[in-house]
């Protein structure tokens, strides 16, 4: 198996660890209501295309917690042997169980999510813990503490924030440091209509040696080829529930999304391999995170890093259609 060879490994800031140019999310498609059988082969075909990340939460299904009870029966089968080959990582910070410890910063909650997440997965550590979201309520030391404590006790080897901006990260870096435990890697949402991390995210990223992975790069599918022609029946958008809504979707969004579409057919690329490898381009990132309902869909994304040069009319281009958005 020549997994490694083709796949793009970069370092995650200024740390020794390497992750993947495309990581597979398990937000959607791993739940109780998914078919098993093609998440053993989309996890499957993610490891054979050297995909050696696998990002997870508390909260992914639905329902919540099924994503980790899932991926921990595919480390039992389907990647069996695999483990010091992966990089594994989950996180705690959104609602998870009643009452008021199931939510938040405090390390009552992050710390017992965590022993959870292990009992699902059937783990003693996670590569990577993360504090999903800053919580206004809890003093970020607390927090972080609780960041700190689950390296010690050997339940995480690294620690990360996401959802978290550029004062928040910095004021986490430097909390973190002072405990000897570095802070890794910052997951923001990030695609081409939603450049928020660009002007101080990613420089103090920078600054501070801290890697970046994003999630959400087609932007809950608008960047692909799907709504090209309106808005198909069976769309996300077209659902009653989820974060893009039919409103999203306006006549000027699709005009926009149409011209971006040229510029990819111009590259020989799809709509969506050209969103993935702009994120890496633009965000100086050091993964993408992918979310995928087939196989096919993940080698497509993978295939996307052979072409993930740009010339600097095509940033010109992209950038002249994203202004008009």
């Amino acid at each position: 198996m020549n997994r490694y060879s083709n796949m793009v490994y970069n370092y995650c800031g200024r740390s020794g660890l390497k992750l993947p140019a495309i990581s597979l999310g398990l937000w959607h498609n791993f739940g109780t209501v998914d078919v098993f059988s093609n998440m053993q082969e989309m996890a499957r075909t993610a490891f054979d295309l050297g995909i050696t990340h696998f990002d997870l939460a508390n909260n992914y299904g639905p329902t919540p917690g099924s994503a980790e009870e899932n991926f921990g029966k595919i480390l039992r089968s389907t990647l069996h042997g695999h483990r010091d080959e992966l990089i594994i990582s989950t996180k705690a910070g959104y609602g998870m169980w009643p009452g008021p410890y199931g939510d938040g910063g405090s390390r009552k909650y992050l710390l017992a999510s965590l022993d959870q997440s292990l009992k699902r997965m059937g783990l003693d550590y996670v590569d990577i813990f993360y504090s999903h979201r800053f919580d206004p309520n809890t003093p970020l030391e607390e927090t972080m503490g609780a960041l700190d404590s689950a390296v010690k006790q050997g339940k995480a080897l690294y620690v990360g924030v996401s959802n978290y901006n550029a004062e928040q990260t910095r004021r986490a870096y430097e909390i973190l440091k002072k405990m000897g435990t570095p802070l890794l890697i910052n997951q923001p949402c990030y695609n081409m209509l939603n450049r928020w991390i660009e002007p101080e995210l990613v420089p103090t990223l920078e600054e501070l040696g801290v890697g970046s992975i994003s999630f959400s790069p087609l932007a809950q599918g608008q960047l692909t080829d799907r709504y090209l022609k309106g808005i198909p029946s069976d769309s996300r958008a077209a659902k009653p529930w989820g974060f893009l809504k039919e409103k999203d979707i306006t006549p000027e969004k699709i005009e926009m999304i149409s011209k971006l579409n040229d510029i990819a057919k111009g590259r020989g690329q799809t709509l969506a391999e050209m969103a993935v490898v702009w994120n890496l381009k633009r965000g100086h990132l050091t993964s993408v995170l992918v979310g995928a309902s087939r196989p096919e869909q993940i080698r497509d994304n993978v295939a996307a890093l052979e072409k993930r040069e740009f010339s600097d009319d095509e940033l010109a281009a992209i950038d002249k259609v994203l202004a008009g958005k």
